[in-house]
């Protein structure tokens, strides 16, 4: 939550400077608050993980959250209970024919990213929701496989196929101190990665109004700002539980599938060992900042929402 301070004192603009959340005595008086109504476009096929992991970060802050989770409309997921999908899930055809708005979207990752854009079968679906986002939604958050398809869809910014699998935990630099969505973040912190794919900070840089907030010259851009359409693409996993990467690790170990041990995972980068979470205060810190930032900014009247 941000402090109030009166905008002429000294302090006002020397915490606006450092990022902390700082509102005016005139803002505070004129804020009308109500819930914020957040969404999650659940593409992953353990549901009930992913709900956990993105309710946990988003349910951290004092500000009170109403959660929707929506479904791709035609496709259907074998990993998960048809009665939790049935209770739970609304397709987004639902949601689209009833004019919803929302304060905040989470895009989730996919396990298909070896397949190009254009092949997945629910692709176009997935960019007319892509498009929605600009007149129905705040701020959109795509993470991982989400955000690569954000990016490619709105900027052309390419995926590229990684000759191995960049799996571990990895040193990020903050690369904009300032920024708000960086609040209280160290120079540098711990970020689980997975994944066979990666886009490149050449061609970020050559798109038009996009700004890498976090990187590692290991793994490339992580945290990407695209401030005209509201967005942050995130490529690696804060969301990530402790045993996430070990659960990948095991069930590609037990397949037969190569696949190397997660670097900077376990202690001594011993499997035999309890895995140890390095990332979990800055993944609280960097979606508590996302929520504030939503708090601080989108209409009380939704019907305002991207207008």
């Amino acid at each position: 939550m941000p402090i109030k301070l009166p905008s002429d004192l000294p302090a006002f603009d020397v915490l606006t400077r450092e990022g902390v959340m700082v509102m005016s005595e005139d803002t505070a008086v004129h804020q009308d608050i109500r819930p914020l109504r957040i969404g999650l476009l659940n593409l992953m096929p353990k549901k009930i993980q992913t709900e956990n992991q993105f309710a946990r970060l988003i349910g951290a802050t004092p500000l009170q959250i109403e959660l929707s989770l929506i479904r791709m409309s035609e496709h259907q997921t074998r990993n998960t209970a048809a009665a939790h999908m049935a209770s739970f899930y609304r397709p987004f055809s639902e949601v689209e024919a009833t004019g919803e708005k929302y304060d905040g979207l989470i895009i989730t990752g996919a396990p298909i990213e070896h397949l190009p854009f254009d092949e997945v079968t629910y692709w176009e679906e997935l960019t007319r929701i892509f498009d929605w986002t600009q007149t129905h939604v705040h701020s959109t958050f795509g993470v991982c496989w989400g955000g690569m398809g954000m990016i490619n869809h709105f900027h052309g910014v390419k995926k590229h196929i990684l000759d191995a699998k960049a799996f571990g935990c990895f040193r990020h630099q903050n690369l904009a101190p300032a920024s708000p969505y960086l609040r209280g973040f160290s120079d540098d912190c711990v970020i689980p990665v997975s994944r066979w794919t990666e886009m490149r900070q050449d061609e970020i840089d050559a798109a038009d109004g996009l700004k890498t907030l976090l990187g590692s010259p290991e793994v490339g851009p992580c945290l990407v700002l695209d401030q005209s359409r509201r967005a942050l693409y995130i490529f690696n996993h804060f969301e990530y539980d402790s045993d996430t990467l070990k659960q990948e690790y095991d069930r590609d170990t037990a397949n037969g599938d190569p696949i190397n041990v997660p670097i900077n995972y376990y202690p001594d980068d011993d499997p035999s060992q309890p895995p140890q979470n390095r990332w979990r205060s800055h993944g609280h810190l960097l979606y508590g900042n996302w929520i504030n930032e939503i708090y601080q900014s989108t209409p009380y009247d939704m019907d305002e929402i991207g207008r």
